[in-house]
């Protein structure tokens, strides 16, 4: 058997009993980074073997995890913090698992994903994670313009030294909506940080964050508005012409191409 178990996100208190029952009694434990999960073994008393696996040789050691398997020994997974797969490693190993029929399943726990959604008070009863975005501009675009018109709360994760830039993409892409940065969740200076993107809040850029923001929500008619009105409108909260142009022509159902000549032709 092969476990997916969930561990602390910063308060090392935050395992459960059976995740703990379950890291003492497997043969193998399989670490994100070996050095980070060994401070949160000692406390617990779980001296196993451990192996390192990680995005770069996914693909390698779960070949080998599985050889483990087939020869009779029990493993469990574990990311440096939170569950595994959830923007960590975990994808291929579960692909392997279910196509060569060993048996696995998932010890729950702790993610940043759920604390944060609820501490930023935005709409929990829709909700749509994302995760880290993508490095690739077109990449990042398409996703983004994909779920803009979603009517759910948005959660990100994002590195402290990726802060500014992310935002800068959100508010290009999802224009003048509330959202809250959360960090350190669990932990002492865990905080809690409103604002309105377009703004880039005054915050300690130490700690691992995570992002929410408001759906999209069609809160007013723009319909008596003539198509040139409709972009100066967004133009007024910031959005460039091109963006502004962007976000109507999405609201409309209008040709981006054709917004845009008679956005040229009017405004002449």
């Amino acid at each position: 058997m092969l476990y997916f178990v969930s561990t602390p996100i910063g308060n090392l208190g935050d395992i459960t009993y059976r995740a703990v029952e379950v890291l003492s009694s497997v043969d193998v434990i399989a670490c994100e980074d070996t050095r980070h999960s060994l401070p949160l073994l000692n406390k617990y008393g779980i001296k196993k073997s451990l192996i390192s696996y990680q995005k770069f040789n996914e693909a390698e050691v779960s070949a080998n995890i599985l050889d483990m398997l087939k020869q009779g020994k029990t493993v469990a997974v574990i990311s440096d913090a939170g569950t595994p797969v959830l923007s960590d490693p975990g994808s291929v190993l579960v692909t392997s698992l279910i196509n060569s029929g060993e048996p696995f399943t998932v010890i729950p726990g702790a993610n940043a994903l759920l604390p944060a959604l609820i501490l930023s008070g935005l709409n929990s009863s829709k909700f749509l994670f994302i995760g880290f975005l993508p490095e690739k501009k077109s990449d990042r675009v398409a996703l983004l313009d994909k779920f803009s018109a979603v009517p759910a709360s948005l959660v990100f994760y994002c590195a402290p030294h990726d802060i500014e830039k992310t935002l800068t993409y959100l508010y290009q892409a999802l224009g003048r909506r509330k959202a809250v940065l959360v960090k350190e969740i669990t932990k002492v200076y865990e905080t809690r940080c409103e604002f309105y993107l377009g703004d880039i809040p005054e915050i300690d850029l130490r700690g691992e964050f995570v992002i929410v923001v408001d759906g999209y929500y069609q809160a007013e008619d723009f319909s008596a508005l003539s198509p040139l009105e409709h972009v100066k409108l967004y133009q007024k909260d910031g959005l460039s012409k091109m963006d502004a142009i962007k976000k109507v022509a999405k609201e409309r159902g209008l040709s981006k191409s054709d917004l845009y000549k008679t956005v040229i032709e009017e405004a002449e």
